[in-house]
């Protein structure tokens, strides 16, 4: 099997003034309770906040000023040969509110909510990478090694 280069992708951690943590759910309709920190894949000739600016933007409504890098976490799919690597920067919300009616232009983020350190460890939300609450609340850049995907 010919495997595909790497997919790169920039992840933000935004936290608000409550400690709470942004993550979206990225499956239209309902097809999956996963969530994870908005963001998107890197588009050639852009920086990484750039391209970090952008993909929240577009799935949140939000302005955000992109921080240092927190996480690196890599994630494939060994049926398929898909394989990515995000990279979670932390950021300031700059402007806006989350807002019932936005629409995300590509139609992929459906909801969209801050959760508290408590919640994440609750066991009741469904989230990824695992790493993703050390990387919000911590102070240090980790890694998360490569892992099968979760849908």
């Amino acid at each position: 099997m010919i495997r595909p280069k790497p997919r790169l992708a920039v992840r933000a951690l935004i936290l608000d003034a409550e400690e709470r943590l942004l993550l979206v759910n990225a499956y239209p309709e309902g097809r999956s309770d996963l969530w994870c920190a908005p963001g998107g894949g890197c588009e050639a000739g852009q920086s990484l906040p750039e391209n970090l600016i952008r993909e929240v933007r577009e799935e949140t409504g939000l302005e955000v000023e992109v921080g240092p890098a927190a996480l690196v976490n890599e994630f494939h799919d060994p049926a398929t040969g898909f394989h990515q690597v995000d990279l979670y920067f932390r950021c300031t919300l700059r402007s806006g509110a989350l807002d019932d009616a936005w629409q995300d232009p590509e139609g992929v983020v459906t909801e969209r909510r801050f959760f508290s350190r408590v919640e994440l460890a609750s066991g009741k939300i469904r989230f990824k990478p695992d790493l993703l609450p050390e990387a919000a609340w911590g102070d240090t850049c980790l890694y998360d090694p490569l892992e099968e995907i979760v849908r």
